[in-house]
């Protein structure tokens, strides 16, 4: 799916506005957060945050290894 976007100026600053159609597709509203990935040739526009899923991953690790230990805290 491609939309093309205009840039336009917001008080100081400049942002692009997406079609509700786009908004519902992408199941977005306003307040959302969204992360921008730069590339070589490209931006990348996505909700998926790479900081938790790190996070995630040392839970997970950490859950597996002391899984027996947090059964016995949530008793």
């Amino acid at each position: 799916m491609i939309e093309t976007l205009k840039l336009r100026k917001i008080g100081n600053s400049v942002g692009v506005t997406f079609s509700k159609e786009f908004l519902e597709k992408l199941n977005l509203s306003e307040g959302d957060t969204v992360f921008v990935t730069e590339t070589e040739h490209e931006l990348q526009l996505s909700a998926y945050n790479p900081e938790f899923e790190k996070a995630m991953t040392i839970y997970r690790e950490g859950s597996q290894k002391f899984c027996h230990a947090l059964k016995e805290l949530a008793k």
